[in-house]
């Protein structure tokens, strides 16, 4: 029987295959750096092979940055670590199909790369910014560890690198960008082939962003730059020339051609409806009559119910303005001396949505001090999270890039975890069941912050307790919409608000070495355990998974047969027996099942004919199911 390897794919290698399959001749063998022989590349043959395409010692058009070649290298290294279950932080771990992971996301995306190759429709971050105080992740190729320890070296408890990017790092740009191009070039492969990743970046490094993203994605694919309004007020900050109220937000598609035949989505307006003072007509809502910045409109006076006059640039002229007033269109808040604003009905936006612009203003999408208000309502203290992203922002954002019911959004820098928020929400709004994967690391919280103080170790628990109470409520508002239903509507149905918990953890595997000359018969024949003892089945279980290439979301069941437990994955998509000593009556009630894929111990069987037996049961009673061992 097969091994399993229980470590991340060498994508180096692979995309040596894939050439050698268009370029056979370029193939070579190399040293690595144990002596062994392995598959290289003749670089020289293969620019002769591309000798049209290829611009060498010309002037040439290319965005490059100090350590660029080390985080190309870097996003292809394999690793060799898991993600143990964590089943007492998760909620509805039994029928949920949503994931929070921490630990850090360039591991975990490189983890999630056969469970989940081209299946995300949606990837949104909103990664560090690289102000001078944002600690962002740190790889190991800048420089050797203890050079790296004394000079910038943060960890966290687990041995994570952290280091804070100040504005005294000689590679303060050149750090950032190697830190995000293997990150992105391993989420490139995630997307499904019409997904689509939207990112939040400042005026800091959006052009380096950009120029990172055309790398990856192509020019070809980029299908936008939102300028988002992130606050209401305006600043008054007498150091700068030019205020920040806006942020940006980049997207670009995997494919454009196929995001645009499979369809992109529209910006639902059908807003929030009541009726307050029992409009004929139905439930309404409303904007403002007055025109915004850069509109065009018509001067005239209005006077408002309380005698008021106002001046100003309005939305129609005024003899529209007239019939709108005489068909009680046109309300005036604040007891009839606030602005005047328009009504909209419901039946009038019901299924109606507009095109994505390029400017997406604080009313309609949300700014930061809602997005603090929602935290603060949500958790009953303020500060729990500095400059969280509004849920209406990421609802419109999963709107737009057209995520259906079923298909998957992931967020791996997920902060306060706005991403899964919003798409619960969403799910309740329409009846949907997308799936959220939110990855994050857990960097400490100071302790001098009000989360801390409240018992919020890290950002990890503050994001998945947002999503307990975000989830509690979002179901307890359908409960109570049930029960005020009209005899012919229908109920909707309770939101998927639950997630498993997964955690990066070295691998499985003991690292057990022995030199030529300790090797003895003894050795040899004898079943010696190669997986930590500290590790359980379940831990072994989601190893296994993740190298299977099987989604870590997928249904799991427990069952016991002559008192040996077996784990069921997918009712036949996978059966996995890890105990000792594995009787043949229950390896051939796993056959008899003919399950897809079959995994033991290798130290489950005896001797080396006990797993030939076990080949020969399998062959005989399920001859098209793959086994493996570990």
């Amino acid at each position: 029987m097969d091994k399993m390897k229980q470590e991340t794919a060498d994508l180096t290698q692979e995309n040596i295959a894939l050439i050698g399959e268009l370029f056979p001749n370029v193939i070579t063998e190399i040293k690595d750096e144990n002596g062994k022989l392995k598959k290289g590349i003749n670089f020289e043959l293969l620019k002769q092979e591309l000798s049209g395409d290829v611009v060498d010692g010309e002037e040439c058009y290319d965005f490059t940055w100090v350590g660029k070649k080390a985080s190309i290298v870097e996003a292809n290294t394999p690793i060799r670590k898991t993600l143990r279950p964590c089943i007492e932080e998760s909620k509805n771990w039994e029928t949920t199909e949503n994931l929070y992971i921490e630990g850090d996301n360039l591991d975990v995306l490189k983890l999630l790369q056969e469970s989940y190759l081209n299946s995300v429709k949606m990837i949104y971050i909103d990664p560090p910014y690289n102000t001078g105080k944002d600690f962002i992740y740190k790889d190991k190729f800048m420089m050797d560890k203890e050079e790296y320890k004394g000079q910038l070296g943060t960890y966290d408890e687990v041995g994570n690198r952290l280091f804070q990017n100040t504005e005294t790092n000689g590679r303060f740009h050149s750090d950032w960008c190697s830190m995000m191009y293997p990150r992105l070039k391993l989420a490139r492969s995630l997307l499904a082939e019409d997904g689509v990743i939207c990112m939040s970046i400042d005026d800091n490094e959006l052009d380096n962003l950009k120029k990172i993203c055309s790398l990856i994605f192509g020019e070809s694919n980029f299908e936008g730059h939102i300028h988002w309004r992130r606050r209401y007020n305006q600043p008054n900050d007498k150091t700068k020339m030019i205020g920040l109220v806006a942020e940006h937000l980049l997207v670009y598609a995997k494919d454009s051609k196929t995001l645009k035949e499979k369809g992109v989505g529209k910006i639902d307006l059908s807003g929030d409806f009541s009726n307050p003072d029992g409009d004929p007509l139905g439930d309404w809502a409303s904007k403002p009559w007055r025109i915004g910045s850069g509109q065009s409109g018509s001067s005239y006076r209005i006077t408002t119910p309380s005698g008021l006059e106002l001046d100003g640039e309005w939305m129609g002229d005024e003899e529209t303005f007239k019939r709108l007033l005489k068909e009680k269109r046109i309300i005036f808040p604040r007891n009839g001396n606030g602005m005047p604003r328009k009504k909209y009905y419901r039946f009038e936006r019901e299924n109606e949505g507009q095109c994505a612009t390029n400017w997406w203003s604080h009313d309609q999408f949300g700014h930061n001090q809602g997005a603090n208000n929602c935290l603060t309502g949500l958790f009953g203290f303020k500060n729990i999270f500095d400059n969280p992203k509004p849920v209406e922002l990421l609802r419109a954002l999963i709107q737009i890039a057209n995520v259906k019911s079923k298909e998957v959004v992931l967020d791996f820098f997920s902060g306060s975890a706005t991403t899964a928020h919003a798409v619960m929400q969403l799910n309740a709004e329409d009846g949907g069941n997308r799936k959220f994967i939110m990855v994050q690391l857990p960097e400490p919280c100071d302790e001098k912050s009000e989360a801390f103080k409240a018992g919020y170790k890290n950002i990890c628990e503050i994001g998945k307790e947002r999503i307990r109470r975000a989830g509690d409520k979002i179901n307890k508002e359908i409960e109570e919409s049930n029960r005020q239903l009209k005899l012919e509507e229908e109920p909707k149905k309770p939101v998927d608000i639950g997630f498993r918990v997964l955690k990066v953890d070295t691998t499985n595997m003991k690292d057990i070495y022995y030199a030529a000359s300790e090797y003895t018969q003894n050795l040899l024949t004898d079943q010696i355990s190669n997986i930590k003892d500290d590790r359980t089945d379940l831990d072994l279980l989601y190893g296994v998974l993740l190298e299977w290439g099987l989604p870590l979301s997928l249904k799991h069941e427990i069952e016991e047969i002559d008192d040996v437990k077996i784990h069921i994955v997918d009712n036949d998509s996978l059966i996995a027996c890890f105990s000792e000593g594995v009787p043949e009556t229950v390896v051939r009630e796993i056959a008899k099942r003919q399950p897809r894929r079959a995994v033991f111990r290798d130290s489950s069987f005896a001797s080396s004919s006990d797993k030939i037996n076990v080949e020969e049961i399998f062959k005989l009673l399920a001859p098209n199911t793959s086994v493996k061992v570990i």
